[in-house]
């Protein structure tokens, strides 16, 4: 009989050497690639000492291809949970020194073990992601538990925050996992995204590419609007995840953590009073708006590279964590197109799913024309942001800086379609359309000077936020420099809001 030491003893050594995945040989030849291992990110990523690891020696069932004698404690998977400044996270990380982090039967079983757990108890989930793609030795076991996470991932959506990082390889059905979450982070040049690889690609297309270019971090966060983050480095990586949930809730229950507010809510910023130009023609970067009226004048932005003629992010506002949607004069003239459209309306609902605020900055000339955009369903993709909107029921307070016009004006958050408060400024355009192209449909037929005048008495008539203003479609007409105290009074105001919306099991959104 073995004693308590010797069993202790035992124990001991199979957690180190559990610990160690796929070998001492393979986590150098890790980070020889400049790659951290599983555990090295999941160390990084939470507060120290917090990691609890669940499941270290499940191993996989197959004895197909000689994998009976290719055992490895954990078989590929690092699963367990801890917290991130104080608050409970589950993380689940794929190891790559083990079977090059490939996807078995047992290592979805963990998965979806973690995200069952943070279903139950309200905390977010992150997938550390770095992986061969599905066990080829497996066949259809291995395609049974992609299908059982992506279960998961579905019924999770909208009840707790699902986030992921791309450290590596992530081909085939495994990108589905990453594109059903909330957020997905990507490393320069060391991140790989795509359904079918460059070989695959040339055999059925005869099209060659590289896979930098086919799916590398910067082609997925400027042209394919798939990641949301792009970081130069796994560090950045890890801390950019734990600042974003710094900006939202544990789960749909609950709200956006506060935080301490030591900039004057009453601050002025004169500044903002000669952002916009004199000429309603010439660009600006609405940033400059943004960025001075929020707490301590910092805005994490999200999606920076893809469809610049919106911009979206979090800030804070007293303290209180808000959701920023705004267009974006200085690209593209802030039009809303296809991409601009897919852009806020998912980040919208985001934000209403999670108890988080909208502000609206609103400077929109109208939709982008062309037979590109109309043929590619600029009429769809436009609707989702009015869909987003109206069906939000969290507090939502839009600020037209300048130009509101036609259907744009009517999507971005406008009051007719539910904006709690609608802020505007004294140079506000909120019309059909621009004076010029109204004249030029009113008196196609007038002389060049009748056109002129009347140019003239229609912007006297609709460049301003007064008509509006008598109508009850802008609440307060506001000076640029007292932006942040309005937005602050208004988010205090609506906090309590409570609004529900028809029983009904789902909408039919317009996708």
């Amino acid at each position: 009989m073995k004693t308590k030491e010797e069993i202790y003893a035992r124990f001991e050594e199979m957690d180190r050497n559990a610990s160690l995945g796929g070998g001492i040989e393979k986590i150098e030849k890790q980070h020889a690639a400049g790659k951290m291992t599983a555990r090295e990110r999941i160390e990084m990523l939470l507060d120290k000492g917090t990691f609890c690891e669940m499941d270290k020696f499940v191993g996989h069932r197959c004895h197909d291809f000689g994998m009976e004698k290719k055992q490895i404690a954990g078989d590929g998977m690092v699963t367990g949970y801890g917290k991130i400044d104080g608050r409970p996270v589950f993380v689940y990380a794929y190891d790559f020194t083990a079977h090059g982090g490939s996807l078995s039967e047992s290592n979805a079983a963990k998965i979806v073990k973690v995200q069952q757990m943070a279903l139950k108890t309200g905390a977010p989930v992150i997938a550390l992601n770095d992986s061969g793609g599905a066990r080829i030795q497996e066949g259809v076991n291995s395609l049974a538990g992609y299908a059982s996470i992506f279960y998961q991932n579905t019924i999770a959506s909208g009840v707790v925050p699902q986030i992921s990082a791309i450290l590596g390889p992530c081909a085939g059905g495994a990108c589905y996992s990453p594109a059903l979450t909330d957020f997905i982070f990507m490393v320069k040049e060391q991140s790989h995204m795509f359904i079918t690889g460059p070989d695959v690609v040339k055999t059925v297309t005869n099209e060659v590419v590289d896979k930098e270019t086919l799916g590398g971090a910067d082609t997925h966060s400027s042209k394919s609007g798939v990641a949301h983050f792009m970081c130069n480095n796994e560090e950045e990586t890890l801390m950019s995840i734990r600042e974003l949930l710094s900006f939202i809730p544990g789960n749909n229950m609950e709200d956006a953590p506060m935080a301490a507010c030591s900039d004057d809510i009453h601050r002025v910023t004169e500044a903002l009073q000669n952002v916009i130009p004199d000429d309603p023609n010439l660009p600006y970067d609405i940033k400059e708006i943004i960025a001075p009226v929020l707490d301590n004048q910092y805005f994490f932005e999200v999606q920076p590279h893809f469809a610049k003629n919106v911009v979206i992010g979090f800030g804070r506002l007293g303290g209180r964590s808000v959701g920023i949607v705004a267009n974006q004069p200085a690209c593209l003239a802030g039009v809303l197109d296809i991409d601009a459209s897919d852009k806020a309306a998912r980040f919208i609902r985001f934000c209403d799913c999670f108890n988080i605020p909208l502000i609206t900055f609103e400077d929109v000339p109208g939709f982008l024309p062309g037979t590109q955009q109309e043929h590619h369903g600029i009429i769809r993709h436009g609707a989702k942001i009015v869909y987003a909107y109206a069906e939000a029921t969290v507090p939502k307070i839009t600020l037209i800086t300048r130009k509101a016009y036609g259907g744009a004006y009517i999507v971005m958050s406008s009051k007719p379609t539910g904006a709690d408060v609608c802020l505007a400024y004294p140079q506000a355009e909120i019309a059909v359309m621009g004076a010029e192209g109204a004249v030029n449909i009113l008196y196609r037929k007038a002389s060049p000077e009748e056109k002129q005048a009347i140019i003239q008495e229609y912007e006297e008539k609709f460049s301003n936020p007064y008509r509006a203003a008598q109508r009850g479609y802008i609440d307060e007409i506001i000076l640029p420099r007292d932006t942040r105290f309005k937005l602050v009074q208004a988010l205090e105001m609506a906090h309590n809001k409570s609004q529900s919306n028809p029983p009904k099991k789902h909408g039919n959104m317009p996708l």
